[in-house]
């Protein structure tokens, strides 16, 4: 009675130790008798109990999060910079077979880097040039993981943190530079004002009576605002027509 209980129990068991189902996304690298066989996947694998031993690999794309390194720019500026890279395992065969860990290893690949790169560049360089250590960081990674069968499509330098008096100083030396530019186009204000200046004096020197027209329109001007009192000099030369057509005696 008890021995069909028995053999059912042992089917169960290696049907559950047999069987395994691996997602679209996944890859079973299989191991017999420690060397390996296959890969195999995605659908439904079957395993030789005690013989067989399978480890999963996620094919998707990974993103993984560099932690904020401590870095030392080449014009000494001790500044912490943390990243972002993207990638995704190519080659099951060799992530399982030529690497520990690949996840790790990645990791502790991508700090290195990303305080190797930012080292060789000045505070302004990381600053201003960020698509180019991206491009950089990205091209070391995607050569030192190609062994181990991983494929890093992209690597973004997320932020950088300066420390206060780094703060204060670019603050002040983007104070100075607003200065400079407003000082700069008020200067060029004043010269492209005073040759339109010789200009006008120019033109209206080929005609004296637009001197006149001219002290006339700005008295017109005055006289709109309702001034109670209003000063005005008068030119000789508005009176010299008048003196030029009395006879002299």
């Amino acid at each position: 009675m008890y021995v069909p209980i028995v053999l059912v129990v042992l089917v169960v068991m290696f049907l559950a130790s047999a069987i395994r189902v691996l997602n679209e996304y996944e890859r079973g690298v299989i191991f017999r008798l420690g060397r390996i066989l296959d890969v195999k996947g995605p659908g439904l694998i079957i395993l030789i109990p005690v013989i067989d031993r399978m480890i999963k690999v996620d094919m998707r794309t990974i993103t993984m999060d560099v932690p904020p390194q401590d870095v030392i720019t080449r014009d000494n500026v001790s500044i912490k910079v943390n990243a972002v890279v993207y990638f995704r395992v190519m080659d099951a065969n060799s992530a399982v077979i030529q690497v520990e860990n690949f996840l790790y290893a990645t990791s502790q690949l991508s700090q290195t880097t990303l305080r190797s790169v930012c080292g060789q560049f000045e505070l302004d360089e990381i600053l201003s040039e960020r698509e180019k250590i991206n491009l950089q960081l990205q091209e070391i990674l995607d050569r030192s993981t190609d062994p181990w069968g991983i494929k890093v499509s992209h690597v973004e330098v997320k932020q950088i943190d300066l420390p206060e008096e780094m703060k204060r100083a670019i603050a002040k030396q983007a104070e100075a530079e607003r200065e400079r530019r407003a000082k700069v186009i008020a200067a060029d204000g004043e010269y492209q004002a005073a040759q339109k200046l010789i200009e006008a004096a120019a033109l209206m020197s080929t005609e004296p009576i637009s001197v006149q027209l001219r002290y006339l329109q700005t008295l017109n001007q005055i006289a709109a605002e309702h001034n109670s009192t209003t000063l005005f000099p008068i030119p000789i030369d508005l009176f010299t027509p008048f003196l030029k057509g009395k006879d002299p005696k």
